[in-house]
Formats: structure tokens, C-alpha cells, sequence
């Protein structure tokens, strides 16, 4: 009940974050949907389902990503002074925001099976009825248990998600034995250190890469609506695309910490040196999402490459799922990004009281973008360039 009333009084940027959630949930509901009639439509051909069921793991990936994603940014569970005196303290604030994740995803899922049905034409008196009957073999009865546990799919593994990333840790303490010297204070450990992760986030995309070519003409295709002229094993294809993605986000702060590095070359005045240590001290908020987008933008470039070569199009449901990763990873980023302005906040009215003008401040936010694509987009191309050179026919 507490979460349904902080859903229903938040603001509208928090609301519409919840609602995009909806959204991204209602989209796996209906591909999950559309695999369990393909089955139902092609029970001589088990395989191609069970592909297509694989299909949709990774836009559930995506959705459950943005999910978390927000549950973390909202502002609503949000540590305040005086909660834990009435019972909210962060196991409590942690339980609300896996709640509401829970709710948001139900009512996608709920969504998904309406909007199934309709185009499906078990609904009626709505336009487009029965729009997609065809495809969604309408001639054959649904079997009500198979589709609530696929609808049931999105919301579990986005509330458990929530449920990890969102609990409480205990802090770790350490005594000094003596004294820190003002005259030798260490650097602040977010600017002095680079993020680790970079040897194994170079490893998994290699390896990625590794699956993608040794699968590429080793199995026996399928009737996958992937696009291009594959010969390939469609699950391994999207097996290397899944360690690849992984090691770019594991790669991803070190990455942001270099451009920032980058930024701070050869003299850099105060825009440049602000510009830089910003995406120094926030490379470990957006790299991983970062990475991400990254390999997101690999993979369209590649198989955008591969339909206009190959003789297979996008299918329908294919577009779809695309759509759906493309949309939450983009998301994913966007609220980050939103969060570390919010949190560097008070940085920018310290700045301004000094006297620091507006337009340096933008100019600082050029820059960052500018040295971002320096180091992510060359990254990019080539990993769509070997990924989809293999694929070739």
C-alpha cells in the first residue's frame, strides 16, 4: 500500500521513468507471447521456438537492466534523515523501491496480454481486432498457464533484480594505527585510482568476438527471423553478442576514466580540467551503461550491415525486440546520466557562487561528450566490423 501511494505521489519525471518500465515489460510480454503461438502454430518445428524463446532473453535482459536502473534513481527510497525512526530505514526503503518495480512491471505484463488478445481477436469491439491473427495463430486455443507463466517472466526477474542491487551492505570500517599527514594526504580514491575490470572486459569481448566467428558457419541456421543471410547458429550468434556486451560494460569505467585522462592532456585549462575530472570521478556511475550502449550500437550497425547484403529482412517480432533493447539500454544511460547531474548538483552552485560562468560549464559538458565519442565510437565500429565480417555471405 505505501508503495502503491508513493507511485501515485510522485513527480512526473519519476512517474514517466515507472511508466517507460510499463512499457519495456509489456514489450517482452508480447514477444513472449508471440514465441508460445509459434509453438503452438509449428509444433513440428520445436527448435525454431525454443530460439525464438532465446530471442527474447535479451530485450528481457535490457528491460530488467532500465528496471533496476530506475528502482536505484528514484527518489522516493531514497535515504532520509528521521525514516529510520519510523521504520523506513534502508531495508525497508530497499523493499519499496523492489515493490514498485514489481508493480510497474505488472501492469506491463497486464498490458501485453490485452493488447495480445486484442490483435489476436479473442478481444473485440476495439479497432485493429484481429489485426495479427495470422501470425499469432488466432486458429489454435491458448493454453491460459503457459502464458501467465511467460507474463510473469518480466516482473519476477525484475523485482528479484531490484531486490539484489538495491540491499543493504554493511560498511566497512578500518582503525588507523596513526595519524593521516595533511602534508601527504592521498588523492581522493574516485580521480587517483582507475576503475579495475579492464584486462577482463578486454578478455569476454574477445571472446565474444571468438563465439561470433567460430559459430558463424559451423551450425545449421534456423527459421529465426534474424536479419542477413545467415548460415549460422542463431543462438551462438546471440551468444557472442551477449559476452561481448558483458565485457564492454565490465570494460566501461576504465574506458570513461581514460577520456577523462584524454581531456586533461598537454596544459588543459580550467574547461578541460573540470571537463576531465568529471568523467573521472563519474566513470564508475556510467561506464557500465555506457558499455553497453556501446555494444547495443555494435550490433545495430552490424545488422544493419548484414540485411542490406543478405536476403533475409527484419522480421516484425525481430524489430520489435531491437527496438525494445535500443530503447531501455538508450533509457538506461539517459537515467544515469540524470542521476549524476543530480548528484553533482551542489558542485555546479559552488561553482557558480565562485563566480564561474554558464557557458563554461556547457562547454565542460561538450567536451565530455566530445571525448566520450573519441574513445567509445572508433571502439564501436570496429567491434561491428569483426562481428559482422564472419556473417558475410
Amino acid at each position: 500500500m505505501l508503495a502503491l501511494r508513493l507511485a501515485r505521489g510522485a513527480r512526473p519525471l519519476v512517474l514517466t521513468r515507472r511508466l517507460l518500465v510499463a512499457a519495456a515489460s509489456a514489450g517482452v510480454g508480447f514477444l513472449l507471447l508471440s514465441a508460445l503461438t509459434h509453438a503452438l502454430a509449428h509444433p513440428e518445428d520445436p527448435s525454431a521456438s525454443v530460439l525464438r524463446l532465446v530471442w527474447c532473453l535479451v530485450p528481457l535482459a535490457a528491460t530488467v537492466h532500465f528496471a533496476v536502473t530506475v528502482a536505484r534513481t528514484d527518489p522516493g527510497t531514497r535515504p532520509r534523515g528521521g525514516l529510520s525512526a519510523v521504520g523506513l530505514g534502508p531495508a525497508r526503503l530497499a523493499a519499496l523501491a523492489a515493490a514498485s518495480t514489481a508493480i510497474a512491471a505488472t501492469l506491463g505484463s497486464a498490458l501485453a496480454l490485452l493488447f495480445f488478445l486484442h490483435l489476436r481477436g479473442d478481444l473485440t469491439g476495439l479497432p485493429f481486432d484481429g489485426a495479427a491473427a495470422e501470425l499469432l495463430a488466432a486458429d489454435r486455443p491458448l493454453p491460459a498457464a503457459a502464458a501467465l507463466t511467460l507474463l510473469a517472466l518480466p516482473p519476477l526477474t525484475a523485482t528479484a533484480a531490484a531486490v539484489l542491487a538495491l540491499r543493504p551492505r554493511p560498511r566497512r570500517t578500518a582503525a588507523r594505527t596513526t595519524p593521516p599527514d595533511p602534508d601527504h594526504a592521498p588523492a581522493p580514491a574516485d580521480l587517483a585510482t582507475m576503475p579495475g575490470g579492464l584486462p577482463w572486459g578486454c578478455a569476454l569481448t574477445a571472446a565474444g568476438l571468438a563465439i561470433g566467428v567460430y559459430t558463424a558457419r559451423t551450425g545449421t541456421g534456423g527459421d529465426v527471423p534474424l536479419p542477413g543471410d545467415l548460415g549460422a547458429d542463431p543462438a551462438g550468434v546471440l551468444t557472442g553478442w551477449a559476452v561481448t556486451a558483458v565485457g564492454l560494460a565490465v570494460a566501461g569505467p576504465a574506458l570513461t576514466h581514460v577520456a577523462g585522462r584524454l581531456l586533461q592532456l598537454a596544459g588543459p585549462g580550467a574547461v578541460r580540467l573540470l571537463s576531465g575530472r568529471i568523467l573521472m570521478a563519474e566513470a564508475r556511475r556510467i561506464g557500465r551503461p555506457l558499455g553497453v550502449v556501446s555494444a547495443v550500437a555494435a550490433a545495430v550497425i552490424a545488422a544493419v550491415t548484414l540485411s542490406g547484403e543478405g536476403s533475409r529482412p527484419f522480421g516484425p517480432l525481430t524489430g520489435l525486440g531491437a527496438a525494445l533493447v535500443i530503447a531501455c539500454t538508450t533509457a538506461t544511460l539517459l537515467v544515469t546520466a540524470a542521476e549524476a547531474r543530480r548528484v553533482r548538483s551542489d558542485v555546479r552552485t559552488e561553482l557558480r557562487r565562485m563566480g564561474a560562468p554558464g557557458s563554461a560549464l556547457r562547454a565542460a559538458a561538450g567536451l565530455r561528450v566530445v571525448a566520450l565519442l573519441t574513445v567509445f565510437a572508433p571502439l564501436t565500429w570496429a567491434i561491428a566490423t569483426l562481428a559482422a565480417a564472419p556473417l558475410r555471405g
